[in-house]
């Protein structure tokens, strides 16, 4: 039996831009997805989600990413475009 494709999920454009910020702002600082999952307390998965616009993130969420990041989640979302 042939494979289906799964329906494609829209992301959403907050979404979207925050993933890049975070995914841009780990990689500068030369850390995994592991690493930063553990640093931050979540999933490895869960932070490739984020990261790749899936999931949206939660204010809580953001603000404990950006205290690892040493950056405050207003000055994520301002360099995300909102």
């Amino acid at each position: 039996m042939p494979r289906r494709k799964s329906p494609s999920v829209r992301k959403s454009p907050l979404a979207v831009a925050i993933g890049k910020v975070l995914y841009a702002q780990r990689e500068k600082r030369g850390l995994t997805q592991e690493a930063f999952a553990e640093l931050v307390n979540l999933s490895k998965n869960y932070i490739g989600n984020i990261e790749r616009g899936e999931y949206e993130v939660s204010i809580s969420t953001l603000d404990r990413i950006g205290r690892v990041l040493g950056i405050p989640a207003s000055a994520l979302l301002k360099r995300a475009g909102y």
